[in-house]
């Protein structure tokens, strides 16, 4: 069917070895969306908190040969008021899986101060945007470019 990547959310916060059973099937084709609020796991669609820190669970994911998470700072996401930084490196620093930055990207400088930070953190593999995009805050043609001088 084409599919490259599947990318598993609320499960893989409730069975780890689901997620293993996973990655011994599809390798890197397995990617674990990690949403969270204030540093712990939020699932269910953001309804459901659990008590792991987004760190922690991370962590075990990439213990378990996850090679790409998607970090979600859902206090952010859709706001337009800048990425979690902190949140974002933390990851960055405690694990070895590629790192997909999502929430809170309103304009180029927010784009750039990620680039800046994947300088520290060669596993930042990317960002995730939205409402920048749609609302026409930032030129998709113009991020890309200054993504590519970076690399």
């Amino acid at each position: 069917m084409g599919v490259s990547r599947v990318v598993v959310g609320t499960r893989a916060a409730e069975s780890e070895a689901f997620v293993a059973e996973l990655v011994a099937a599809f390798g890197e084709r397995i990617a674990v969306g990690i949403d969270a609020k204030d540093g712990k796991v939020a699932v269910k669609g953001w309804v459901a908190m659990t008590g792991d820190s987004a760190v922690g669970l991370a962590c075990r994911m990439d213990a378990l040969g996850v090679s790409t998470l998607i970090h979600t700072d859902v206090g952010t996401d859709g706001m337009l008021t800048g990425p979690n930084v902190a949140a974002q490196e933390s990851m960055l620093g405690a694990v070895r899986a590629r790192v997909i930055a999502s929430g809170g990207i309103g304009s180029r400088n927010d784009v750039a101060r990620l680039i800046a930070l994947e300088k520290a953190h060669p596993n930042l593999d990317g960002a995730i945007l939205g409402k920048a995009l749609y609302e026409g805050r930032v030129d998709l043609a113009d991020l890309l470019r200054m993504a590519s001088r970076q690399g």
